[in-house]
């Protein structure tokens, strides 16, 4: 019985390869890949979608393809490729030799291009229900998302080898949704405010000097709560620039939270916090009102003034990078 069990535990690599193909839409149901590794190389003129988590997946001599990949739980690596229009969540994210490669991102650490030029990037936008469950099955924060800032590894002097897409770039215009019978069966929403991941601005300018921290504590809600500020906020106009989850000890508390960090410390053991910036005229009187209408249960750090505003959102990010190891 041993070896027959063994037997059924046997992966056909044919399963996780899209290689050779043209003028093909292929793709991978929820459930299918299921955190396996994927290969994709060779590929020409297709529409590719993995609608699942997986380990790492590499892309290899793809020429003029539209590709969409569900959350990696590593990293995901192009590899000469050209002309390729890709929505892509993952942990590390890295090109090499890469012409004209367009990408929606959510990587949770710093992207690296190499030897590639005219990349262009914006922040991932999508929804399907299965998506969020995704995310946490490939251990990624739908908060940790550093789209916007990408190391280039090797910078030519006078040159920008990449740069942002435009803000008013829709997902659907670059990657549209798969037209093959048994992929319509998922149900995607690129619609801005339905993302699974909240949108941010990242290394845009900003429109305001004013900006405002709010930090949530780890609880049932902290999600749902941060989303729901993310909501009323942006609502009325007002920008979110990034997000942050990350544990923080006493110390951390310390330099972020300073005089108000014994309120705030005993509330780190239970987990992660979820840190939100908002920018805008006004930002922090509405941010503050707002907490204290919808969310009068819950204790939010906030920052007090626009004065000290700034200051909160450095510390916080400062200590934050560290951390991530940015």
């Amino acid at each position: 019985p041993s070896f027959a069990f063994f037997f059924l535990l046997q992966i056909d690599p044919k399963d996780y390869t899209f290689s050779g193909l043209k003028d093909e839409t292929v793709g991978r149901l929820p459930g299918k890949v299921a955190g396996q590794q994927f290969v994709i190389q060779d590929c020409e003129n297709c529409r590719i979608y993995i609608f699942d988590h997986s380990a790492t997946i590499t892309i290899d001599d793809c020429v003029n393809c539209q590709i969409f990949l569900g959350p990696i739980k590593g990293s995901v690596f192009f590899r000469d490729c050209k002309d390729c229009k890709c929505v892509v969540a993952c942990q590390q994210f890295r090109t090499r030799d890469c012409r004209k490669l367009e990408v929606f991102l959510c990587c949770a650490t710093q992207p690296i291009i190499e030897s590639s030029t005219g990349m262009k990037f914006g922040c991932f936008q999508y929804y399907y229900p299965e998506l969020a469950l995704q995310f946490k099955d490939a251990g990624l924060s739908i908060f940790n998302n550093t789209w916007s800032n990408i190391h280039d590894f090797t910078p030519v002097s006078g040159e920008n080898n990449w740069g942002l897409l435009p803000e008013t770039a829709v997902v659907q215009d670059y990657v549209p949704l798969p037209s093959s019978e048994d992929l319509k069966a998922v149900r995607i929403s690129t619609d801005a405010t339905k993302s699974i991941i909240p949108i941010t601005r990242g290394r845009r300018q900003k429109s305001s000097d004013e900006s405002c921290l709010a930090v949530f504590f780890a609880g049932d809600y902290t999600t749902a709560n941060a989303r729901k500020l993310i909501d009323e906020m942006t609502g009325k106009g007002f920008q979110l620039v990034q997000t942050k989850e990350v544990l923080m000890k006493a110390e951390d508390a310390h330099r972020v939270f300073q005089q108000h960090a014994s309120e705030f410390i005993p509330l780190l053991e239970k987990g992660p916090v979820v840190a939100l910036e908002f920018n805008g005229d006004g930002a922090v009187e509405e941010c503050r009102s707002t907490i204290n209408e919808v969310f009068s249960e819950t204790k939010v750090f906030v920052s007090e003034s626009k004065a000290s505003a700034s200051q909160d959102v450095d510390n916080f990010y400062n200590f934050a990078d560290m951390q991530m190891g940015m």
